[in-house]
């Protein structure tokens, strides 16, 4: 498997007014861009090609991250225009560069150190779709994983979609016989969601899945937040319980958005479970793992 997505269309409603001025997968985390370590992750993984979908400021995309050279990378840029076409017709719109085999597909705005090689590049079915523990604010998940290892619409414990996936092309072979039925999926290029393929695949046995229980979170803000800045915290220490006699190492990934370019010394810590170690400021706070709650996060990308 050597093709990757990005999805990076979005305007990024939950993160004003940072996205007013920057894509939210540009904005910078641990001293680099978020999208960034999703590159480094690839190219270490082995990929060599990576597509990544733009609207919004797509011309800052080329800009800060050329064309992938310096990751040893090929980077090509599929522009949906002034509207994002959503999860599905992005996924449509960059189909002609993604070659002809499976191919990764992974949200921009979101961090996790799963290793890409544990991915299969041969899916049994129409995709294999990583899950994980649902966060505190994301609650009641997405699907759920039963014992043959295949993913379900329902059921008794639903997990949440991380955002990554590996896909085959032809997932999206009969896509105007299920995708929603609007006035934008009769436009040119389309614009659909992705999550009603999936259950339909879903309720044909197609889509296989994983419980991935390492760490992962997804870039979100609380309703009343009004960030100007991104603070990596130094020196971190996780009170989370260890696991197979190991604690994680959250050295690698704390990010605070705040308007403080340090946190406050009456700041106080938590571990969301399954989560990244955050601080919770006492101002204007957009944390990793803390999003307002999403209705499908399958299918709808902002």
């Amino acid at each position: 498997m050597k093709h990757a997505l990005i999805f990076a269309a979005g305007r990024g409603e939950r993160m004003r007014p940072l996205t007013d001025h920057v894509p939210k997968p540009l904005l910078r985390a641990g001293g680099k861009p978020l999208i960034a370590w999703h590159l480094e992750k690839l190219a270490a993984a082995g990929f060599s090609d990576v597509v990544i979908n733009t609207s919004h400021l797509a011309e800052q995309f080329p800009v800060t991250l050329g064309d992938g050279s310096r990751w040893g990378l090929r980077i090509q840029y599929s522009y949906e225009g002034p509207t994002p076409l959503e999860t599905g017709g992005g996924m449509l719109h960059a189909l002609p560069l993604l070659g002809n085999e499976a191919f990764l597909a992974i949200n921009g705005d979101i961090w996790c150190d799963l290793d890409f090689t544990t991915l299969s590049s041969t899916p049994t079915g129409l995709a294999h779709l990583c899950l994980v523990d649902n966060p505190p604010h994301h609650p009641d998940g997405d699907f759920a994983l039963d014992v043959q290892g295949l993913v379900r619409p329902t059921g008794a414990a639903k997990l949440t979609f991380s955002g990554i996936g590996i896909y085959r092309r032809e997932l999206l072979q009969n896509w105007r016989d299920i995708a929603d039925r609007t006035a934008d999926s009769a436009t040119a290029p389309p614009r659909f969601r992705l999550a009603p393929l999936l259950r339909a695949a879903m309720a044909q046995g197609l889509i296989s899945g994983m419980h991935y229980r390492g760490a992962w979170a997804d870039v979100g803000t609380r309703p009343s937040c009004k960030p100007r800045g991104l603070t990596r915290l130094s020196n971190p220490r996780s009170d989370r319980p260890p696991q197979n006699g190991k604690r994680p190492d959250a050295s690698r990934a704390v990010f605070l958005f705040s308007d403080d370019a340090e946190p406050a010394a009456h700041s106080s810590r938590l571990w969301a479970p399954r989560q990244l170690r955050v601080f919770l400021g006492h101002r204007h706070q957009i944390l990793f793992g803390h999003a307002q709650p999403q209705q499908d996060r399958a299918g709808d990308k902002d």
